[in-house]
């Protein structure tokens, strides 16, 4: 037991190095918490700072994500695993989103966990992430909704669990598509309201297809 709580310890730790942070104090000290939306994430980074900020974001959060799944289940064992080395990895996905979405040194108030739970899909379900960022890019283009296509991405997780495990969703692999899933409706249930009342912000740039349908 103290193994896997050491191990989701250290993954919630990484996971609370922020990419919008680490690349704000490199360009400058720029605080993307007072800026935009408000959030650290690659999709306000964008918005506010512009691709190369946003790409270095992207890249720090969905590298955690990966190192998390993949290096911490492996460090060696303190004592008998309670879990064999696939289920430390799941505990070790979701520890990390949780250390991302819910960091400690600042204040509990984090970013969504999108990209960071993109790297430890990517790492872990490979194949769920390929159909996830397909429908991610198809939603995008036609509504210019981001927060739209991410929880169509991860609703789409969900139903390529339960379609190709051999459990389904009563699978490990299904309980953490499931509780990540809930983590990112939850993260996002402002943008719900505001898709729900029409105020959500569109990326109208990225709506290619909506305008050309439009037409």
């Amino acid at each position: 037991m103290l193994d896997l709580i050491v191990k989701a310890s250290l993954a919630y730790l990484l996971g609370t190095l922020m990419g919008g942070q680490l690349i704000g104090l490199l360009r400058g000290g720029i605080d993307l918490r007072k800026l935009g939306s408000g959030n650290v994430g690659a999709t306000n980074a964008l918005r506010t700072q512009g691709a190369s900020f946003a790409l270095g974001v992207l890249a720090i959060d969905v590298l955690k994500g990966v190192a998390a799944v993949l290096l911490i289940p492996h460090l060696p064992a303190l004592g008998t695993p309670l879990l064999a080395l696939r289920e430390q990895a799941y505990v070790c996905g979701v520890a990390v989103a949780l250390g991302h979405c819910y960091p400690v040194f600042y204040g509990f108030h984090g970013g969504k966990g999108v990209a960071t739970l993109a790297g430890v899909f990517g790492a872990l379900l490979t194949a769920a992430l390929g159909w996830m960022l397909g429908v991610f890019a198809l939603l995008v283009m036609l509504s210019g909704y981001v927060s739209l296509a991410t929880l169509c991405a991860a609703a789409t997780a969900v139903v390529w669990v339960a379609c190709a495990q051999p459990s389904g969703l009563a699978s490990p692999a299904g309980y953490f598509t499931l509780a990540m899933a809930a983590l990112i409706a939850w993260k996002h249930r402002e943008n719900i309201g505001r898709l729900l009342q029409g105020r959500e912000h569109r990326f109208e740039k990225a709506r290619v297809l909506g305008r050309w349908l439009s037409r």
